[in-house]
């Protein structure tokens, strides 16, 4: 099994989240995830005057990684400009669950220095499933 840098995973989703368009709700948010070959592939929340056309960090980076053949995700990093580690929306939590189920993920605050480390499982208890 591959050995998870957190610091690092944590580093390129605050990096990501610097390229947030977040002109609505001031709260850029970033992610990283890892796939099982060491790839690290970002996202950014991105938001529209049409809120609904608004997408989460941690979905871009997902979708992104998935939209790219890389299926097998490992780690999650989340960070967003907040005190205390950020919180996944629902859908985020959702999304996270069917296509990251065995990820550790990596909730961080602005700076780094808080990290909450959860499963998938943690995050949406009882998820939806088909």
């Amino acid at each position: 099994m591959q050995k998870i840098d957190e610091k690092r995973l944590i580093s390129k989703a605050l990096a990501a989240m610097e390229n947030a368009y977040a002109p609505y709700s001031n709260f850029p948010v970033g992610a990283c995830a890892l796939t099982s070959d060491g790839e690290e592939i970002m996202g950014c929340n991105i938001e529209n005057a049409s809120y609904g056309l608004s997408m989460c960090a941690e979905r871009v980076a997902l979708f992104k990684a998935h939209s790219e053949g890389k299926k097998d995700i490992v780690a999650l990093a989340v960070a967003a400009k907040v005190d205390e580690p950020v919180s996944p929306c629902g859908a985020c939590r959702q999304v996270i669950l069917e296509l990251a189920p065995k990820a550790t993920v990596y909730l961080s605050n602005k700076d780094g220095s808080k990290v909450k480390k959860m499963t998938p499982e943690e995050l949406l208890p009882y998820g939806f499933t088909l």
